[in-house]
């Protein structure tokens, strides 16, 4: 082979060599789509699924009251979480069998915590949550629990003392009227509370209390405070979840209170403040206690001091004297050097309930049946 032979065989050898190079290199080049889906793949398969949430509420969630409180917290928890969070509302659900069925429905729809906002829930909660051991149950202002359910609550007490400071001054008949959802405790510790904060700047204080046995239904309580103020009461308080009290104050030419929400815009002339709960702190924390694994069966009572209760649009019309009572009120509260049941106590028989200088554990709160020195009437017993 001579010498110009050779040279071409080897061009042609790095030639084929190149070629095949390139080759190879094209063929990594289709595959390398390949590769880069797998990352996008896993990161998708790696996203979690959002936490299904839910709430009952007793009545509606449109203008005011406790269910549109309650599902203020519900957006906060949206706001929170994002869409790390999904949620479900029912509204408007009876106590008893219906609540019940709603609570299972919610339990078999993939809910893993679900909140029931009314204390008839308590029964039918309970009983669904030993269905589900997976799911976690809350209840507002029950006292029963099991494993995956627990219960949560307000103290209300704070703000109807407040407001008592507030109607004490305000009343010139000295008759504060009261209307009564169902005479249970945590009803029973807000007329107490109102009638003694009433009393600490008015010793001539006396309420009147009409029961309307439900939490919602605007046409009783209108009829209840239209009652109350023909008995005289000049300023009112509520236990009921509509703004029909403050608005049969405003068309009596009388003052009220809001209830749950700030309700000054239905009735701004009735209107001296708002007792209300910002339940949007605990719906996170339990949230979060859900998705770290944290969850436990406990019972939580907050107030004024963990900023879920406070008593907020405060009238022009209110003497600066009880502003001033109210604001150091509050600080008591915030600082635990104030208590609302403080001894001596007496019931409007005279029987000594708290000895003086005591102060209430929230067991003395839980078992309330009786009115303080001041309210008239007897509590309804249902016998």
């Amino acid at each position: 082979m001579t010498d110009l032979s050779k040279r071409r065989l080897v061009q042609w050898a790095g030639v084929s060599a190149l070629a095949a190079s390139a080759l190879l290199v094209g063929c990594g080049k289709k595959e390398e789509p390949k590769k880069a889906e797998a990352p996008a793949a896993a990161a998708s398969a790696a996203k979690p699924e959002p936490i299904k949430a839910a709430w009952i509420y007793v009545g509606p969630v449109g203008d005011a009251g406790w269910s549109f409180a309650h599902d203020l917290g519900r957006k906060a928890v949206e706001a929170k979480f994002g869409d790390g969070v999904k949620t479900t509302i029912v509204e408007k659900v009876p106590e008893g069998a219906d609540a019940e069925r709603v609570i299972r429905d919610l339990a078999t729809q993939g809910n893993k915590i679900i909140f029931a906002t009314s204390f008839g829930y308590m029964d039918a909660m309970l009983k669904v949550a030993g269905e589900f051991p997976d799911v976690k149950f809350e209840h507002a202002t029950g006292y029963k629990t099991a494993p995956n359910m627990r219960i949560y609550d307000a103290s209300f007490y704070h703000d109807t003392y407040m407001a008592g400071v507030i109607a004490g001054k305000m009343t010139k008949t000295n008759v504060l009227g009261f209307v009564g959802s169902f005479p249970i405790p945590e009803v029973l510790r807000n007329i107490n509370a109102f009638t003694l904060g009433a009393q600490s700047v008015n010793p001539k204080i006396k309420t009147k209390v009409v029961w309307v046995n439900t939490w919602f239904d605007p046409p009783k309580e209108s009829e209840a405070a239209q009652s109350l103020i023909n008995q005289k009461a000049d300023v009112l308080l509520q236990n009921t979840d509509s703004t029909a009290v403050l608005q049969t104050a405003e068309k009596n030419g009388k003052y009220a209170f809001g209830w749950d929400s700030d309700m000054s815009t239905f009735g701004p002339k009735a209107h001296l403040a708002s007792a209300v709960a910002n339940w949007g702190p605990y719906y996170i924390k339990a949230i979060e206690e859900l998705k770290a694994g944290t969850w436990k069966t406990e019972r939580t009572v907050w107030g004024v001091k963990e900023g879920l209760n406070d008593l907020i649009k405060i009238a022009d019309v209110v003497p600066e004297d009880a502003k001033k009572r109210v604001e150091e009120i509050k600080a008591g509260l915030k600082g635990d050097t104030f208590e609302v049941f403080t001894g001596p106590i007496v019931d409007n028989t005279g029987k000594e309930r708290l000895a003086k200088d005591a102060k209430a554990d929230q067991a003395w709160k839980d078992k309330i049946d009786f009115y303080v020195k001041g309210v008239e009437g007897k509590v309804p017993t249902g016998k």
